[in-house]
């Protein structure tokens, strides 16, 4: 039974089938955590100002409880996504029927404020209530209806309750599904908290 095992005796050699990039640096211990680095950041991973993150896009009723959710890079901006996001809102109909996809009004920030995504909603039936930018010239004709613009804090209250789910904040999955996963395991859990109040 005598014999010493040294557990980095061939791992230099694994290290280069394995095709990493620099020495491992492997003597009588492991010097590091890992033999050969991985790659950083993951799908749906973009740079922002302040580093790199996931933007979450969210569609909610008028109580704040989501109904469509899409993840993406933080590089993109946020009127390419909303066409997309708007597509995963699916809401049962109580008896039968296909479930309901539009909504009848959209309140959305400054950020959405696109002449193209507003025509984009009104073929599809849905009305936009979207403020214009401030360096926006006015344009000739009637002015948006922004009574529904009050209600807007729904979706920042949504946002909050997220944010209160710390796995959330800081993304540390590698997978878009996994993380995807904790999002939508976020909603059931403000959903049933609303139900229960």
């Amino acid at each position: 039974m005598g014999g010493r095992w040294d557990v980095g005796a061939g791992l230099e050699s694994l290290a280069g089938y394995l095709g990493c990039p620099r020495e491992t640096g492997v003597g009588p211990g492991l010097s590091g955590r890992e033999l050969c680095p991985s790659k950083k950041g993951g799908a749906a991973v973009g740079l922002t100002r302040k580093g790199k993150g996931t933007k979450w896009m969210l569609v909610t009723d008028g109580q704040g409880i989501p109904l469509g959710i899409q993840l993406a890079s933080a590089q993109r901006s946020e009127v390419r996504l909303a066409e997309s996001t708007l597509a995963t809102v699916r809401v049962p109909r109580l008896g039968r029927g296909r479930p309901r996809q539009r909504p009848g009004t959209l309140v959305a920030d400054r950020g959405y404020d696109s002449d193209a995504f507003r025509q984009h909603l009104r073929r599809r039936g849905i009305r936009p209530c979207i403020p214009f930018r401030h360096h926006r010239r006015p344009r000739p004709g009637p002015k948006p209806n922004l009574e529904a613009y009050r209600d807007r804090w729904h979706v920042e209250r949504t946002f909050a309750w997220l944010g209160n789910f710390r796995r959330l904040l800081v993304r540390h999955e590698r997978l878009l599904g996994v993380y995807h996963g904790f999002m939508l395991l976020a909603f059931v859990l403000i959903c049933l908290g609303r139900i229960l109040e």
